[in-house]
Formats: C-alpha cells, structure tokens, sequence
C-alpha cells in the first residue's frame, strides 16, 4: 500500500514541484539575471560603459562640425571654460552660494516634514487631518509661487529659500509618513506586550525602523531642491550657478553653460552618495 502511495502522480507531482522550490536560481552573472548579483568584471564594465559611451558620442558629434560649436561646443573648449571660471574665482563664488541656499532649505524641509510625516504615518487622526491639505498642496508648481514670493519676500534670499522649502516639504512630509507606515504592526504590539509606552514605541521602534526610508526619502528629495535652487536663481539672482547660467546665455556662453551643468550634475551625486552612506552608516541592515 505504501509503495502504491509512494509512485502516485499526485505524490510524484509533489515532490517534483518541493524539488522545483528548494532549486536553487542560476548563478551565472549575466546580464539578464533577475535580481542576481553580476560579477564585478561586468558591473565596472558597465560602469564605465555608461560614463564613456555619452562622452564618446559628445567627441564625435561635436568634432564632425555637423552641430555649430555655437550650439554644442566640444568638451576641450568646456574644459578650458570651466578652468577659466575656476581661476577668475566665479565658479567657487556661485558654487558656495547655491549650496548655502541648498543647505539652508533642505534644513528646514527636514525639520518641518520629519516630525509631521512620523506623526501622519503613526497616528491615523494626523493623517486625517494633514493629508488632504499636504496632498492638494504637493500637486502645485513651486515655480507658480515665485511671482507671490516676490512679491511677499522680495528679491532676496528669503524668497529663493521658500521656493525651495515650498517645492519640497510636501513631498518629503509624505514620503515620510510612508516609511513610518511600513513598520510592521507585530513590531508595536509586541512592544506593547511587554509594557512599552507609546512614546516609548515611537523612540525605540517606530523612529528605528523608519530611518531607512526617510534618510532615501531625502536623497530623493534634495534633487529637487538643488534643481529649484538654480531655477531661483535663474529667475532673480545676482550670484549662483543659475545666475552664473543665466549670464553665460546672455553673451552666447554655451561652453560656460555647458561647464556649469556638469558640475550641477557632478555636484548632485555626490550629495546622493552622501546620503547613502550615512544610511548605511546609521542602518546598516537595510544596505541593497
């Protein structure tokens, strides 16, 4: 009867299938592996694929004379351009005051959205209240504002530093709130179980499991203060790299421009490099 049972199709399917479950997935490294690691020879080939193929592409595109340098100037006269605004003084001038605004702002963004998205993804009655009102408010423009904040703020860096504070907080208030959501419900009962107060819970629970997503929550979110901040300074700027761009622009500058995106752009990730590595640093099991 045993050996009856044991040679059965639905015994046989089973087991094939438990087999199929405890197969372990292909490690071969290749490109198309799903979410498997690739080996260290691809990842830095690829690395420096994606480095060297725009630049290669940029070489050819402006070396051919196909594209007047007027329009896309080569990458020898941006780096003579960006050595020039280097040693005149200008790039370190304009670069310090768009981080100054940058760093002033996004202080304030993450003291006011940390604490209101905590308390919106803990507490239902502060979701009920703030979400609605946070929810119309992310979806407006901050660039809608800047007429208002002229005329409110004036000219001057108070106006630039709500630009940046509007066109974020919200969306960090909320990317918040959902790290805060995402803590496991079993996690705070059983704190509760074994006596914890409420603000206990929040301090050694909730804030703890919640670092991960709000320090990626800000890595998001500084790209769009950084992106505002020159578009601030675009509008009504004496100094900063948007000034700096909007100068270039207006004597047909296009290498200076061109020198200026790219330290925006190199400017921007090592800011993100520097978010991950304090999130790895304060939760280190949360690293990919």
């Amino acid at each position: 009867m045993s050996t009856v049972l044991d040679s059965s199709p639905e015994v046989d399917g089973g087991r094939r299938v438990a087999a199929a479950g405890r197969r372990r997935p292909p490690r071969g490294g290749g490109f198309w592996q799903l979410r498997q690691p690739i080996s260290p020879r691809m990842r830095n080939g690829l690395m420096v694929t994606s480095a060297l193929a725009p630049l290669l592409a940029w070489l050819l595109l402006s070396g051919s004379g196909a594209v007047s340098a007027l329009f896309l100037p080569s990458p020898a006269a941006v780096a003579r351009a960006f050595s020039k605004l280097v040693s005149s003084g200008a790039m370190g001038h304009d670069l310090a005051a768009s981080l100054r605004r940058v760093g002033i702002g996004f202080a304030l963004v993450v003291v006011i959205s940390v604490p209101l998205g905590l308390a919106i993804g803990t507490f239902p009655a502060c979701r009920a209240l703030f979400e609605p009102l946070i929810g119309l408010l992310r979806y407006m423009p901050a660039t809608a504002f800047i007429p208002l904040l002229i005329i409110w703020l004036g000219l001057g860096e108070s106006s630039k530093i709500a630009l940046l504070v509007i066109g974020t907080v919200f969306f960090n208030t909320l990317m918040s709130a959902d790290a805060a959501a995402l803590v496991p419900t079993e996690l705070i009962d059983a704190s509760y179980t074994l006596g914890a107060s409420k603000w206990v819970v929040m301090r050694k629970v909730i804030l703890p499991h919640s670092i991960p997503g709000l320090i990626d929550a800000m890595r998001v979110n500084i790209a769009a203060t950084w992106n505002l901040v020159v578009v601030a300074e675009l509008v009504a700027g004496t100094e900063g790299l948007g000034y700096r761009i909007t100068r270039a622009q207006r004597f047909l500058q296009t290498d200076q421009i061109f020198a200026v995106l790219i330290v925006i752009g190199l400017i921007g990730v090592t800011i993100d490099l520097a978010f991950r590595a304090v999130r790895n640093a304060l939760a280190p099991w949360a690293k990919p």
